[in-house]
């Protein structure tokens, strides 16, 4: 079950290491107890989540621009709640939302303990989709960066995964070979089939346990990682 001949491991990092999904709430819940106390959270969150997902996945392929998404996720959001509120306060919620958003670290469990185990034989990198300025911030505030030897991000590499593109980037920028290269996030097409089209190992991190191809390495959690590393 182990792959062998690795040497360097590439993470993503939001919803495979940094818990986005319960950083962005708790950032939401801030936001609107100072602001909009009457948004019902439950039911926003609710409706935030596939929403944000179907505008990343735009942003990915490059259909929408990064503007387009701050705005989009929200105002979709809103309208999905029945909630009415002005583009003003919707630019002024996308732009606290980024700025608070990285006061919150939860990670997911066992990234420290995976990441000791891994860094004692591996060198560790990062491949992320998400705005760079942001990321670093995510990176530091989680004490996450002292693992890691490269971090690439879209805006580097010009491109976004599953764009091969990006993968040639980090691979350049960590001087590792794909043959003996690995990718680990929570994204199918993204990270997995990315790094596969890419010629690199890949391992899927199907948190919510979800059906797929029994042909993709994948784990649960991510202390299964030593099952393949």
């Amino acid at each position: 079950m182990r792959i062998d001949n690795i040497k360097d491991v590439f993470f993503d990092l939001d919803h495979t290491l940094w818990d986005f999904d319960k950083n962005s709430k708790i950032t939401f819940e801030t936001i609107f107890t100072r602001n909009h106390p009457e948004v019902a959270i439950e039911s926003f969150i609710k409706h935030y989540i596939p929403i944000n997902q179907a505008c990343w996945k735009l942003y990915q392929y490059d259909k929408i621009t990064h503007q387009q998404l701050r705005y989009d996720r929200l105002k979709l959001s809103f309208d999905a709640i029945g909630y009415s509120i002005s583009d003003v306060e919707i630019d002024n919620i996308a732009q606290e939302y980024i700025d608070l958003l990285t006061d919150n670290n939860h990670l997911f469990e066992g990234t420290f303990e995976i990441l000791e185990y891994l860094n004692r034989k591996y060198n560790l990198h990062i491949i992320t989709n998400g705005f760079a300025h942001v990321q670093v911030k995510k990176l530091n505030n989680a004490n996450l960066s002292a693992y890691f030897s490269t971090v690439t991000n879209s805006e580097m590499a010009g491109v976004k995964k599953p764009n091969p593109i990006i993968f040639d980037y980090a691979l350049n920028l960590a001087q590792a070979k794909k043959e003996t290269s690995v990718m680990i996030g929570d994204s199918i097409e993204a990270d997995v089939i990315g790094a596969l089209e890419a010629g690199m190992e890949a391992i899927y991190f199907n948190e919510n346990n979800e059906a797929v191809d029994s042909n993709i390495k994948q784990i649960n959690h991510l202390l299964e990682l030593k099952n393949y590393l």
